[in-house]
């Protein structure tokens, strides 16, 4: 019998119940951070003889041949996956690519009456770095998800990084790469790859930002790099929340909820609905198709450690709980959805409709799966075009708009005490202007 929670928002407790549920601490291990501070200090410090030698002690790899993998090899890869796995990373890369085109950001300007011109130009960033786990499961999707929008964005060189464990290559990940332009593969993982990207080493160049998803010695080296690099986020277990009218198949919101329990047993699955009963029928599919699942078991901690089912008096107060989850992926699973869609404040990705599963957006629908998790999505987007371009703003003076707006800076510089930059304004006053 699976013992998931079950909250009630008529219950005086709720509130105090949803938060604790919600409480997911992001703060790293100190054990951790001790252990990443020291690879990366390593890294810094010796360069390719330390990936060299966490590789070999963390991967249990022999590195004879150098770390770096060609695009000879990637390009193989193309022909040693099967034809239909070929054609969906293919289409998958379409999708992603035909949606990232819309998310680019250009340049522009204005001229003022006196010549003054200001504006905004965008630019690509040089060389960014790309984190592909490869651990206890590969994802050559987080490789189209990463890669393509920075291609899109026009980002000079991409640098991938990704462990093999016991010298393992996966060559679906290797054939993503090929297929989303990487420039350069590296078979190396943990937190000595991201030193490796942020301080550069004799092989792997230094990158000006670091992206993609990793486990918690990676998260914790991300954030310590971060300044040096940027980065895109640090990602906690990955979400659901799951809001319906009870009038889908049971089955379907059963299987939604395992698709990102099965993730691992911190992952969280949330599903929130006005009717009872239908909570009851989606526990009792649960119940029913749980044991058919290959990863059974970490669903099942997922579900009762993470998950709720949770019961609202009406739609109006379904919607607030999900703005306050503020969820990585929210499905709503109604009648109307785009109508409910326009009330959503907070959600990494909003899945409209019940034929429109989340594990679509995971894989080929188009828009980006990197998401912002643990409520995260308050304040923060999909990862994106724009996480790859950079805003220089534009501002040119005419010898009358210098002047006009000379005035008033020097005025605003001499009540801040700063008498240079007030008189680096004032030689621009034209003669007329002075009176």
């Amino acid at each position: 019998m699976t013992e998931i929670k079950r909250l009630d928002s008529s219950d005086p407790a709720f509130q105090a119940d949803l938060e604790r549920l919600l409480d997911w601490e992001q703060s790293a291990d100190l054990k951790v951070e001790s252990v990443v501070r020291e690879i990366i200090s390593a890294v810094r410090t010796r360069g390719d003889a330390a990936l060299i030698e966490f590789t070999e002690r963390f991967d249990r790899r022999k590195v004879t041949d150098g770390l770096e993998i060609s695009l000879g090899a990637c390009r193989a890869a193309l022909d040693l996956i099967e034809p239909e796995q070929r054609s969906a990373l293919e289409l998958a890369a379409q999708r992603v690519r035909a949606y990232a085109e819309h998310q680019r950001l250009e340049s522009w300007s204005y001229t003022e009456a006196d010549g003054t011109l200001l504006g905004q130009q965008v630019m690509p960033m040089d060389r960014v770095g790309l984190y592909v786990p490869g651990g206890k499961a590969a994802y050559p999707s987080s490789v189209l998800m990463n890669a393509i929008p920075a291609r899109v964005a026009g980002v000079g060189e991409l640098v991938m990084v990704v462990p093999t464990p016991d010298g393992e290559v996966n060559n679906m990940v290797l054939a993503a790469a090929s297929i989303a332009g990487v420039d350069r593969v590296f078979a190396v993982g943990g937190a000595q790859a991201v030193a490796a990207l942020a301080y550069g080493t004799e092989t792997v160049p230094a990158v000006d930002k670091i992206v993609g998803p990793g486990n918690a010695y990676v998260a914790s080296a991300k954030r310590m790099v971060f300044g040096k690099v940027g980065i895109d986020m640090i990602a906690g277990p990955s979400e659901i929340l799951v809001l319906c009218d009870g009038n889908t198949d049971p089955d379907w919101i059963a299987v939604d909820l395992f698709s990102q329990a099965e993730h691992d047993e911190d992952a969280q699955s949330i599903l929130v609905s006005s009717d009872g009963d239908f909570l009851d029928r989606v526990m009792a599919s649960i119940e029913r198709l749980l044991p058919e699942m290959p990863r059974a078991e970490i669903i099942t901690a997922s579900l009762e450690g993470q998950g709720a089912l949770i019961q609202v008096r009406d739609m109006e107060e379904a919607v607030a709980v999900a703005n306050q989850v503020a969820p990585e992926h929210l499905e709503l699973s109604v009648e109307d959805p785009q109508a409910i869609a326009g009330r959503i404040r907070h959600a990494g990705a909003i899945f409209m409709g019940r034929y429109t599963a989340e594990v679509l957006g995971d894989y080929c629908a188009g828009p980006n799966h990197v998401l912002p998790t643990s409520r995260t999505a308050r304040f923060s987007s999909p990862l994106g075009v724009y996480d790859f371009q950079k805003r220089s703003s534009l501002i040119y003076c005419s010898a009358q708009g210098a002047s006009a707006l000379g005035k008033s800076a020097a005025v605003l510089a001499h009540g801040e005490g700063l008498t240079a930059h007030a008189r680096s304004a004032e030689v621009r006053i034209l003669e007329e202007d002075s009176d």
